[in-house]
């Protein structure tokens, strides 16, 4: 399986091999191939660090994704940081339940894997799009 949970920090997610079956059709049916994702589970102090770190970023953050991929590869390597914490507060704020947040975040991040992005009002509303369309199809089924 292409697709790797690591807990930092404990989150229920249901259906687990389900959600590992699911990423690389998102991504197949995205145009793109999954060699390897690993999603790591953490708090929000945890993540502040790697946003400072690697981003020169000093705030907090639902996730922070990690294109690993060698130049030029038709292959996807990365990594996905995802705070837990703010997960939760996301959940609370937008009043949703949250594994539908946790799975949208998730998708989120493979969608950036994928080449959308989210800086300008119009490309917010893409990503939005996409998101809602992903979490439409995972949880149909």
């Amino acid at each position: 399986m292409p697709v790797q949970f690591h807990q930092l920090q404990p989150v229920t997610l249901k259906d687990r091999t389900k959600l590992k079956a699911f990423i690389p059709q998102l991504f197949k049916r995205e145009g793109k191939v999954l060699a390897d994702l690993n999603v790591i589970f953490c708090s929000d102090d945890y993540l502040l660090e790697v946003n400072k770190q690697f981003l020169n970023h000093d705030y907090y953050t639902d996730i922070i994704t990690f294109d690993l991929s060698e130049p030029k590869s038709k292959e996807t390597t990365a990594e996905l940081y995802i705070s837990i914490d703010r997960v939760k507060d996301n959940a609370a704020t937008l009043k949703t339940a949250v594994s539908q947040e946790l799975h949208r975040v998730i998708f989120h991040g493979c969608l950036h894997l994928c080449g959308y992005k989210d800086k300008n009002k119009k490309d917010v509303e893409i990503m939005r799009g996409k998101e809602e369309e992903w979490l439409n199809r995972y949880f149909k089924d």
